[in-house]
């Protein structure tokens, strides 16, 4: 029931998209830092 309602209802299509989306941004954003952290420790050196 709550599946069949989460998968055909407008309201339940826009709760998985977001939720989609969240979780989209969240990996984005941490190997987006990552990604920055490793780069800057190269540039700057570790533990100045």
């Amino acid at each position: 029931m709550a599946f069949k309602e989460l998968f055909s209802t407008d309201i339940g299509l826009l709760s998985v998209f977001t939720i989609a989306f969240i979780i989209g941004m969240a990996i984005f954003l941490g190997r987006y830092v990552k990604q920055h952290v490793e780069e800057d420790e190269r540039t700057h050196g570790q533990g100045q």
